[in-house]
């Protein structure tokens, strides 16, 4: 593990490109018009866990299963929410890439677009 993070930039690097991904997936869901709701504080959010819902605070169920059903279309996993709060979880662990983290980032725009 350890050769491995000094392959890929060092800790430096995973600090950057876990600053990218958070702020990437954050931007989508502040500048969504409530589309996309957080519950978190700013000062509070986890730049590794995301969690959010679809059309506020309590989430709508019909489309967060559609959103997880079409994301795992196009490849993307896990991202169902904790069992006892529901909603959805991005992942953002180390080997999540940048460009994986894009993918979500376009997805989420999409199906902003496609069902607001």
């Amino acid at each position: 593990m350890f050769d491995w993070l000094k392959e890929e930039g060092g800790l430096e690097t995973f600090e950057e490109r876990s600053e990218m991904k958070s702020r990437a997936v954050y931007d989508v869901i502040d500048s969504s018009g409530g589309f996309y709701y957080s519950a978190i504080d700013r000062e509070a959010r986890s730049r590794v866990n995301i969690p959010f819902r679809i059309a506020g605070p309590e989430g709508d169920l019909d489309l967060e299963k559609i959103f997880v059903n079409e994301a795992r279309k196009r490849n993307m996993i896990s991202l169902e929410g904790h069992s006892l709060v529901g909603g959805l979880r991005a992942n953002l662990y180390n080997a999540v890439t940048v460009q994986e983290t894009c993918q979500l980032v376009e997805f989420m725009k999409d199906f902003k677009y496609l069902h607001h």
